[in-house]
């Protein structure tokens, strides 16, 4: 009997070139130790400012990254529903910082 792991696939490194100076988003007036907060991880803030802010398409953003442009769409989708969530709910957006920071 062939024994099947259910382990998913390793996440390959991926290329992050941007890191920001700015740590949190929140909403005005109210103070940071009373919200939830929603976690922007490194590699999501990278598509964004890929997508968004220098205008790649997903295509040319991914291979910026070095992965697929599937994985490419799926992170940004994450993304958006994170500051969608985070502005909707009146949440605090933390900008998670890069592993060798």
């Amino acid at each position: 009997m062939v024994k099947i792991d259910n382990m998913p696939r390793p996440k390959l490194k991926r290329r992050l070139r941007f890191s920001p100076e700015v740590l949190y988003f929140k909403p005005r007036g109210v103070p940071l130790s009373v919200l939830e907060e929603v976690e922007l991880l490194p590699d999501e803030l990278e598509a964004l400012k890929l997508h968004d802010v220098d205008n790649l398409d997903q295509t040319a953003a991914a291979m910026k990254m070095k992965i697929s442009q599937p994985t490419f769409g799926r992170i940004l989708d994450k993304a958006y529903k994170k500051i969608a969530t985070a502005i909707i709910k009146g949440k605090a957006i933390k900008i998670v910082k890069k592993e060798n920071e």
